[in-house]
């Protein structure tokens, strides 16, 4: 049966939890929601499948990949599509294809309270829901057995999620279904805990006594595509503005410090990121900072797929060594205090460690926001 020594030895894919035929597998969060595997020892018939399927390590399935990867900066042709989500729409262009052909497009979403989950869309309407940059770990749930189900029906599938989803999804799901099933990754730098989100948003109805109805956890359309900024609208008062909180190395899970994806080996077909460095593959393609999409093409499939939605978007090839951002180098490194800040968040809750350990207030909004203005005026003086 599968155990957990070091909780950094699991990434929460639910593989484990989801090839269990018995059940005797339950996801149980700790003190800060992230979810790991509970054996029930009674249920249990050590049959060792919730070992084998473990890909959360150096030995995961690269067999398909490409000595290389393709890489491409991306953008969407309709800007409405763009504006809307967090990049270059690189993925809305991917799952388009995918829906025209009646299959199915699995990412990420929210559920009650704007809790972060996984879900299944097969309409557009539905799969606009996954756009836009979530950072808190979603929740998997019974995602894995369903879409086994759909592949197993024959329907074509393409999944959406961070490396490590899509690593223990390709595992559980088996060679035999691979073949309508595409995999798109994420280039991840690390996932937050979902019970402070929670605590978050709750804190933010209290100070404001009222509903929140819309969340952003980037507001490219008032701060631009580089800026990073919690935007929340209320149902009467409007919208208030956070800056980079949910990005703190403090509050990631302690896998992501040792995550075996950070390279450009992807456990996926294809891989897409937000393109920093674009200027050096083009200097116009982003020029109104509206933002760009990094695609790197892992395997034959993927360019295959590629090829045929690459018409959907602008495409220009990049050099592999232009696009080598931090977490295709090496994984994000935790702060020496990611055990303390656990602990104190368990014991004195969520404005103490976002007041100790966060940008958490108006007053890093305003600095954030001056300082952006101040860099679009050097940007102006420069042309």
């Amino acid at each position: 049966m599968i155990k957990i020594k070091e909780l950094a030895d699991c990434s929460g894919c639910t593989a484990c939890a989801s090839i269990c035929a018995h059940d005797a597998i339950e996801m149980r969060p700790d003190a800060m929601g992230f979810l790991y595997p509970v054996v029930d020892t009674d249920k249990c018939i050590d049959c060792g499948l919730c070992e084998k399927v473990c890909s959360f390590n150096k030995s995961y399935d690269t067999s398909l990949n490409l000595l290389r990867p393709d890489a491409y900066a991306a953008r969407h042709k309709n800007m409405e599509e763009v504006e809307s989500s967090r990049s270059g729409a690189a993925f809305i262009a991917i799952s388009d294809w995918i829906l025209e052909r009646g299959g199915a497009v699995y990412g990420v979403g929210y559920t009650d309270f704007f809790r972060v989950v996984h879900k299944r869309a097969v309409t557009r309407a539905e799969r606009d829901e996954f756009k836009g940059s979530k950072y808190v770990q979603s929740d998997l749930g019974s995602i894995f057995r369903q879409v086994k189900r759909d592949l197993k029906s024959g329907q074509t599938v393409l999944f959406s999620g961070t490396p490590c989803q899509t690593s223990g999804l390709n595992a559980f799901v088996g060679e035999r279904l691979r073949e309508k099933l595409y995999l798109v990754d994420i280039v991840c730098h690390g996932v937050s805990g979902p019970y402070l989100w929670r605590d978050y948003l709750t804190y933010l109805e209290k100070k404001q006594g009222d509903k929140i109805c819309k969340v952003n956890f980037r507001d490219k359309q008032r701060f631009g595509w580089g800026a990073h900024h919690e935007t929340f609208e209320f149902v009467k008062s409007g919208s208030i503005t956070f800056n980079y909180l949910f990005y703190q190395h403090e509050m990631f899970r302690h896998s992501c410090g040792k995550c075996h994806f950070c390279n450009i080996v992807r456990p996926r077909d294809i891989t897409i990121a937000d393109f920093w460095g674009w200027e050096k593959t083009d200097v116009n393609i982003n020029k109104d900072d509206k933002g760009v999409s990094l695609v790197l093409v892992n395997t034959e499939k993927g360019r295959g797929i590629f090829e045929q939605v690459r018409r959907a978007m602008y495409v220009i090839p990049a050099k592999l060594e232009d696009c080598l951002q931090p977490n295709l180098q090496h994984p994000t490194r935790l702060h020496p205090k990611r055990m303390e800040f656990e602990r104190e968040f368990q014991t004195r809750g969520f404005v103490y460690v976002m007041k100790r350990y966060g940008n958490f207030g108006w007053k890093s909004t305003v600095q954030a926001f001056g300082k952006r203005i101040k860099n679009k005026l050097r940007r102006m003086m420069r042309r």
